[in-house]
């Protein structure tokens, strides 16, 4: 069981940044592949970025690479998602979500957050 608390949203101005926390919980927690996925209003839930359990292989959408960059601390449990070059489409709820590897984040038996809210005002 791994339990996962998001943290850093809030309201930028465009091309400002962000830097989002994912906190976890369990000892287990370098063992686990770790992802970042985003919700707008009226849209579904997407893939922005991936990392796996030891940190070598990092996946992002082409959405958002070149600006977000994903990154993990296994002694802090954390993984964070370093956002700059904001855009107004990248307002999104945004969750962080644990599975045994990359391929299984997608799936439905990833671990996910509640979330947090990135407004990005024009």
């Amino acid at each position: 069981q791994v339990q996962l608390v998001e943290s850093g949203g809030g309201l930028v101005q465009a091309g400002g940044s962000l830097r989002l926390s994912c906190a976890a919980s369990g000892r287990t927690f370098s063992s686990y592949a770790m992802g970042w996925f985003r919700q707008a209003p009226g849209k579904e839930r997407e893939f922005v970025a991936a990392i796996s359990s030891g940190g070598a292989v990092r996946k992002y959408a082409d959405s958002v690479k070149g600006r977000f960059t994903i990154s993990r601390g296994n002694a802090q449990n954390t993984v964070y998602l370093q956002m700059v070059s904001l855009k107004p489409e990248d307002t999104a709820v945004y969750y962080c979500n644990a599975a045994t590897d990359i391929a299984a984040l997608a799936s439905g038996n990833a671990y996910w957050g509640q979330g947090t809210q990135v407004t990005v005002s024009s």
